[in-house]
């Protein structure tokens, strides 16, 4: 095929895709150019009401009692801490991101949709989480969805440990996920078609772009494509190091935590994630998983 017939192809594809995005965009249909790409992510990746069910019934059973306040490190948009806020009216949420544009998006969205009682109750603050400032005296802390491996060594990951210590209260805890497994130190992709109703269906893309076993450091990317044959590459891109259970573990209590558990995720009837956690020391060699870490003293 030659040069001009390609180009002559890839320009009427290009002008195909134009015309879909533009009948996409007035039926309201998610598309490159009309999605916005926090939304996506919060139906891709996140369940927060799942995620707090876990949090406030953990620490429940931990305290014996209610936890009222919590602080959602790398908040993003925050619809954790909103999820929190409208679980009691005694409930009250602070959200550290240093991103001020999606501290906005999330102000907008998630918010100013609360009550007036509730968003009284709910700060999302541009703040390193290295530094919360007044944010202290916490019921719980949360740094979830893995966001807490951009610190790549073990100084600056302890460091931010003590921090988080130093930010609780008396009877304070600490949650973490994790993910890993052997699929975790591969260069892969892997797709998830993602249907929220009438016009507003897409594929999430997981790429884990790059991956070097020497210092563990990753690349990984979250891109979206849509019916209408448009594509929203590199909505996020993460730098990270993998950070393995043990070394997490033992640097949680280099940081003063005097109990560090992990909570691992059970089966269900056909072998699958049941969404239930329980407290363990051993855990399943599987290729890939999910759980969480709890730590306090």
């Amino acid at each position: 095929m030659s040069t001009q017939t390609m180009s002559h192809k890839s320009g009427r594809s290009k002008k195909l895709e134009e015309k879909a995005a533009k009948r996409a965009a007035k039926t309201g249909a998610f598309t490159a150019a009309t999605a916005n790409k926090h939304e996506l992510y919060q139906l891709s990746v996140q369940n927060v009401e799942a995620e707090i069910d876990f949090v406030d019934e953990t620490f429940q059973e931990i305290r014996g009692r209610d936890a009222v306040t919590l602080r959602e490190d790398f908040c993003g948009t925050g619809n954790t801490s909103a999820e929190w806020v409208r679980r009691r009216a005694s409930n009250r949420a602070i959200g550290l991101d240093i991103d001020q544009p999606t501290i906005d998006w999330g102000l907008q969205t998630h918010v100013l949709e609360l009550d007036e009682d509730a968003q009284s109750r709910i700060s999302l603050l541009n703040r390193n989480v290295l530094e919360p400032g007044d944010a202290t005296g916490m019921d719980i802390v949360l740094a979830m969805n893995f966001s807490y491996w951009l610190f790549k060594t073990r100084e600056e990951l302890c460091n931010y440990f003590k921090a988080v210590r130093a930010s609780l209260g008396e009877d304070g805890v600490f949650f973490l996920d994790h993910y890993g497994g052997s699929e975790a130190m591969t260069e892969t992709r892997e797709s998830k078609k993602i249907d929220d109703g009438p016009g507003r269906k897409f594929t999430y893309v997981w790429e884990q772009k790059s991956y070097n076993p020497i210092t563990n450091d990753m690349e990984c990317r979250i891109h979206f494509k849509f019916p209408d044959k448009t594509r929203m590459n590199d909505a996020f891109v993460y730098h990270w190091r993998l950070w393995s259970l043990v070394e997490i573990r033992e640097l949680l209590s280099e940081a003063g935590f005097s109990e560090v558990h992990v909570y691992w995720e059970g089966e269900d009837d056909e072998g699958e994630g049941s969404g239930e956690y329980e407290r363990t020391l051993e855990g399943e060699a599987d290729p890939a998983f999910i759980n969480y870490i709890v730590a306090y003293d």
